[in-house]
């Protein structure tokens, strides 16, 4: 292990370079390192031609993180699992000026794993029929992308064959490094992917840079999270990086007194959904992150985690989504999306953009948003249990509260259940769902989905049938319940 500067391993990135920026969306990102990266390519125009490759891409959506790097000269792909936090370098992809490419989170954790096992790609059932499926688009962000990935039919089952385009090196961030390299991430929001990232790339004959606090003589080995016989470089900071973008303290009660009452009355429903003792849970960003931290306060008969490793605790949202508080573990990422795919989750809660008459989710592109699959394909294919959450409309929906009655002051202006959806993040009409429980909790209604079809079941205090069917272009069933 060498010692040395930031700007010093910004220039060993040579032109064409495969790079695994680190961390987990708002968490864990080396920004030193993409800074040091950036500031060298306004300098010299070098390196070019490089490609990311990253499970959750970081940033915070005002220029940290991986828009450090958007420019079409310095990248040339970009292959990753999340993109929301990143928007200009997105916006690249969508614009077809990088060639940019959306994977399942899952596959991506399991595709260093992957690589470093020797492996040339990653074989998975996870991405049928969704976007990713080169059937529909192929997972390119830009419309008539090729897609790198690959259907592939092995004892008459479809797989999905996403192939490796390598590790040249890897830009990566921990909290505490020894003189023989060993790094401790005793600090960081959780271990993300970050060995498997190192193992991946020290087996390709790239080399691994970490960004730490602070450099001491000897860790304990039961400190350890990388070892050091990974790691090439590591790059002192000397001062405290905090585990996420979101990491300033703030009250939980005051959190959620600025959550709209359209949000909280979701939450609260959300929280009454029956839960056997003992259960797994898991917990999307937004709205189900909300609900997350609500039921910690309410039951601790079950166990939860969110995509980055993190097991139990109260998930934190936004800038902070990535961390809990009160965890009993972290894990590797990749081994828990193994136990995703695995049917470990008993009971997922998850937001959706849009609904259509199909059956199908659409949770990773809205209009003009694209924030990419993220962990939402992995869980929602495993999980037994799928609980969407969000609003019937968005952009303007208001409502009022009177007489413990709700009421719709002003109707959004876009409708989120549709006709078609923009894209297919998740067939619930294909076999795979069947025997699946799936319940959609909104702030009006709460409808049950089961091979394509839709059921109202319950109704928010104050809200009519009416309310529900003209908010839907397509026709539902009416439960006999309502109906008395």
């Amino acid at each position: 292990m060498k010692q040395t500067t930031a700007k010093a391993v910004a220039e060993l990135i040579d032109n064409g370079s495969v790079v695994i920026p680190g961390g987990f969306g708002c968490c864990g990102h080396p920004d030193l390192l993409t800074q040091a990266l950036s500031e060298r390519f306004a300098r010299e125009q070098q390196p070019t031609g490089l490609t990311l490759l990253f499970a959750s891409g970081a940033g915070d959506k005002q220029g940290k993180g991986l828009d450090k790097l958007a420019h079409p000269e310095l990248i040339k792909r970009a292959i990753g699992g999340f993109w929301g936090f990143c928007p200009a370098l997105t916006q690249l992809g969508r614009e077809g000026k990088i060639d940019a490419h959306n994977w399942p989170m899952g596959v991506m954790s399991h595709l260093f794993r992957d690589i470093a096992s020797g492996l040339d790609g990653h074989l998975s059932r996870i991405g049928l029929h969704t976007f990713v499926d080169p059937r529909l688009e192929g997972g390119g962000l830009a419309k008539g992308t090729n897609p790198l990935v690959e259907l592939l039919t092995i004892r008459e089952k479809d797989f999905l064959h996403y192939p490796s385009p390598g590790a040249d090196f890897a830009l990566l961030r921990g909290t505490v490094a020894d003189r023989h390299g060993n790094i401790s991430m005793a600090g960081e929001a959780a271990l993300h992917d970050a060995l498997w990232q190192a193992m991946a790339t020290r087996n390709r004959g790239g080399r691994v840079a970490i960004q730490v606090e602070y450099i001491v003589r000897h860790l304990p080995a039961n400190k350890v999270d990388i070892p050091g016989h990974l790691v090439d470089f590591v790059v002192e900071a000397g001062e405290r990086h905090y585990p996420s973008y979101g990491s300033a303290p703030t009250e939980i009660a005051d959190r959620q007194a600025r959550v709209p009452l359209e949000k909280m009355l979701i939450v609260n429903r959300g929280c009454k959904e029956p839960i056997p003792d003992g259960a797994f849970l898991n917990f999307g960003i937004g709205i189900p992150a909300l609900i997350g931290d609500k039921l910690a306060n309410l039951n601790n008969c079950f166990h939860s985690s969110v995509e980055s490793g993190v097991i139990n605790g109260r998930p934190k949202e936004g800038m902070a989504f990535g961390e809990a508080t009160n965890y009993s573990s972290i894990i590797q990422q990749a081994d828990l999306f193994s136990f995703y795919n695995g049917g470990g989750i008993d009971v997922a809660f998850l937001g959706f953009a849009e609904i259509d008459q199909y059956g199908n989710i659409n949770a990773s592109a809205f209009g003009k948003q694209l924030t990419g699959a993220g962990g939402f394909i992995n869980i929602a294919y495993s999980a037994k249990k799928l609980i969407f959450c969000g609003t019937f409309t968005a952009k303007g929906l208001q409502l009022e509260r009177s007489n413990r009655q709700i009421y719709i002051r002003k109707e959004g202006a876009v409708s989120k259940f549709v006709a078609q959806v923009q894209q297919i993040t998740v067939a619930t009409n294909h076999p795979e769902f069947w025997n699946k429980d799936i319940k959609i909790i909104t702030e009006r209604a709460v409808l049950s989905l089961h091979k394509g079809e839709f059921t109202l079941e319950e109704l928010t205090n104050g809200m009519t049938i009416d309310d529900v069917l003209q908010a839907i272009p397509f026709s539902i069933n009416i439960s006999q319940q309502l109906l008395k």
